[in-house]
């Protein structure tokens, strides 16, 4: 859950007690009564932003917010296909094979595509609605799997 933004009057405070009182950052934090984190954060954000002191009159809430939290543009779901699960999955067949290379070889060629969990998310998801049955998959002469009995 994202944390709730700040008022217009309390941004306006950090930063006047930080650019005309030249306070510390724990100053001015006892002062507005919020986090010492919450306070560098916000004069980060200003400084990346160009917000200057003073504000101005014309200064509105909405601005303010805008200029010192951008909306940061989230790609559409149709820019972020859903890799070849069924591709992934024969490819898993093969000896030596894991999710993780797979993953990796999946990033070199879409840099900007799902990250690793979501990936194996995505192929697990897949590979519960395609598995019908417990079996485990093995290849023979592989592994001996003695039988005990009496």
């Amino acid at each position: 859950m994202p944390q709730e933004r700040l008022s217009l009057h309390t941004i306006r405070e950090i930063l006047r007690l930080k650019y005309e009182n030249h306070l510390s950052n724990r100053a001015i934090a006892r002062a507005c009564r919020v986090s010492n984190s919450t306070v560098g954060d916000y004069l980060v954000r200003a400084e990346h932003a160009g917000v200057k002191w003073p504000l101005g009159e014309n200064c509105s809430e909405t601005d303010l917010h805008q200029k010192l939290f951008p909306e940061e543009e989230k790609p559409v779901a149709s820019e972020r296909p859903i890799p070849n699960l069924e591709e992934i999955h024969r490819e898993l067949s093969r000896h030596g094979m894991t999710m993780m290379l797979l993953w990796r070889e999946y990033r070199e060629k879409y840099p900007n595509r799902y990250g690793r969990t979501q990936f194996f998310e995505h192929y697990q998801d897949w590979n519960r609605s395609h598995t019908t049955s417990m079996r485990l998959p093995h290849k023979g002469g592989e592994e001996l799997e003695p039988g005990y009995a009496e």
